[in-house]
């Protein structure tokens, strides 16, 4: 069974692209292969222009392998005006991750069954976790 999530870049513009991800959604599968290989927004718009995917690799080129335009269907990438829209138009998943520039910074951030559909910096979902773990 999959752990599905989204993945979404918030542009200079303000406009929001996602994508879906059905396999390894949670935080120590995707939430940290995000953080360690793109944090990058011009790497992630590479990540996202390939579509919907069914399993996020640590590069582009080797996720693009799962690509379900590899097996001939659409690219399935959402499209936002801007974050607001996102907020209140996202396609919701077990673990949604959105990469936003903030002060002068790209931060990603993370919204799951966790943090009570709440979106919270994904540092603090790491730190959340290991807490959780330990208690």
């Amino acid at each position: 069974m999959g752990t599905r999530s989204t993945i979404a870049l918030e542009f200079a513009d303000g406009t929001v692209e996602q994508v879906y991800c059905h396999w390894d959604g949670y935080l120590d599968h995707n939430g940290t292969i995000l953080a360690k290989h793109y944090s990058d927004p011009f790497v992630l718009r590479d990540l996202i222009d390939l579509g919907g995917f069914s399993s996020l690799r640590e590069t582009v080129e080797a996720t693009a392998e799962t690509a379900y335009t590899q097996r001939g269907e659409d690219l399935r990438i959402n499209k936002f005006k801007d974050i607001q829209d996102y907020r209140e138009n996202v396609y919701s998943e077990e673990y949604d991750y959105i990469l936003c520039p903030r002060n002068d910074k790209a931060q990603w951030f993370v919204r799951s069954y966790a943090t009570e559909g709440n979106w919270i910096p994904l540092e603090m979902a790491f730190s959340q976790q290991s807490v959780s773990e330990d208690n």
